[in-house]
């Protein structure tokens, strides 16, 4: 009998690969090292639903309340709520809790899906803030303090401010600044700090030097993904209120709302353990995780024909940024060599800028391994550097082009027809998951023969069917 999912898992682990994409906790090992096994050993077991005794997520009384507040002391937060359908679905709840239906939200443009899918649950109409462009490597760099401030003073009638930082690629806003102005406007900032769990425990040991936390710089509420770089199963999440301006009872009610009736013990399980491991052994995990880092670039300083994003300011460096472009390298087929000869599986790439993302379990052992793999293609194809590469396109830069409604009622069009309609639903390059074009935006040519090219590649693109078509506005 066939088990699709099953049998890759399976056989995927028995190839004992090296992980630089998310979970941090890259794999068991950790969970082990720190006497986790009788769990792992009980995990069905421990697959259990509200019986006596176990608490409830949506009234916390007990043991998931005991568990919540250690979030809020480790983080420095007045509350903390366990999320089990991931950071998703805490922005979701925090939008919705802190913009009225038909309002506007102020929004990075290269917010997270999970924001779209908020504007058009709560018909919330958005105001776009545009993130400064890194040309060299086309992606998205940082929102500036002053043009939130611009919008806030011609959108006045906005109720909140919301962005990603750090970004996926590890790009982190002046969340200070931005959050000193948003309260002189008297409006609540939200972060997704969906890849930057983490941010807090650097600098609350001192290691690293990374940017200070959305938390610690004056964010109202913070999401953060405590999966993708720290040592909880995928899909669980924390949100964190951190100043008095939410309304807490209305945020507990939308995330009744968002949230699984049945909520994943496991999940929850090991948020605790994750808390555990870093209230026992931070200090000591993340210098090592430090140690780590610092031995990656330095090592690849001194390996012709790589290209890393350096430990600049503002840029949490724990996402490994590496481009063998000089070499005639493009991301896909790094990525592809990286998979197939040296069992190494990255997080995603961009043109020809491949990510590999580290996380509190990454080893030293790990570390050396991508380096010693990166050496050696480097050499490979600086020497055969006359080979043809067809490095993809750079993404089309979305303009401050005028926006429209997000249409009420749509329709399927061949997406190869859709220039100068009006996109129904986000049409999503994934990963990284966000927008390539938004609803409420105008398809142009340019970016629809992205898309093609894009897809004619093999590559993930949400809100494009098998058929090749997208939806639009219909009247």
């Amino acid at each position: 009998m066939k088990r699709p999912i099953h049998d890759f898992l399976l056989k995927h682990a028995a190839g004992k690969p090296v992980s630089f994409h998310m979970p941090g906790h890259k794999g068991a090992a950790l969970y082990k090292r720190f006497g986790y096994t009788e769990f792992l050993e009980n995990f069905m077991d421990c697959d259990v639903t509200e019986i006596p005794g176990a608490d409830n997520l949506f009234q916390p009384e007990s043991i998931i309340k005991e568990t919540q507040e250690r979030y809020a002391k480790l983080y420095g937060a007045k509350n903390s709520y366990l999320l089990v359908n991931g950071t998703s679905g805490g922005i979701i709840a925090a939008i919705t809790a802190t913009v009225p239906k038909g309002k506007k939200l102020i929004m990075a443009r290269n917010c997270h899906k999970s924001v779209f899918n908020a504007l058009t649950l709560a018909d919330i109409k958005p105001v776009y803030a545009y993130p400064e462009l890194i040309e060299e490597y086309g992606i998205s760099g940082a929102v500036s303090p002053g043009q939130i401030e611009a919008l806030l003073i011609s959108e006045p009638e906005a109720e909140a401010v919301i962005l990603p930082s750090p970004n996926y690629y590890g790009i982190c806003s002046d969340i200070e600044k931005i959050a000193e102005i948003t309260h002189k406007y008297g409006k609540i900032l939200i972060v997704d700090e969906a890849h930057g769990a983490h941010l807090t425990f650097f600098n609350g040991y001192g290691v690293g030097g990374l940017p200070k936390s959305a938390g610690n710089s004056g964010a109202d509420i913070v999401i953060m993904s405590i999966h993708k770089t720290l040592a909880s199963f995928t899909q669980s999440s924390v949100l964190n209120i951190c100043t008095d301006r939410p309304d807490r009872a209305l945020m507990e009610d939308n995330l009744q709302s968002i949230q699984s009736t049945s909520p994943s013990y496991l999940l929850m399980s090991s948020l605790d353990i994750n808390a555990s491991i870093i209230e026992e052994h931070g200090c000591r995990l993340f210098s090592e995780w430090a140690e780590n880092l610092d031995y990656f670039y330095e090592s690849t300083k001194k390996t012709g024909g790589i290209t890393i994003i350096d430990r600049i300011d503002g840029f949490d460096w724990t996402k490994l940024n590496i481009s063998l472009g000089k070499s005639g390298v493009s991301g896909s087929e790094l990525e592809k060599i990286l998979n197939d000869k040296y069992n190494i599986f990255p997080e995603l790439y961009t043109g020809d800028l491949v990510m590999c993302m580290t996380g509190i379990g990454t080893t030293r052992e790990h570390i050396e391994k991508l380096t010693a793999a990166l050496s050696e293609i480097g050499l490979a194809k600086g020497a055969a550097a006359e080979k043809a590469v067809n490095i993809p396109a750079k993404a089309p830069v979305p303009g401050q082009a005028e926006l429209f409604d997000i249409p009420k009622y749509k329709k399927s069009v061949a997406l190869a027809e859709a220039a100068g309609l009006i996109c129904a639903s986000s049409i999503i390059p994934y990963p990284p998951g966000i927008p390539l074009v938004c609803p409420g935006e105008k398809l142009d040519a340019k970016t629809i023969d992205y898309i093609i090219n894009l897809r004619s590649r093999g590559e993930k693109v949400v809100g494009v069917s098998g058929l090749g078509e997208i939806l639009v506005g219909s009247q």
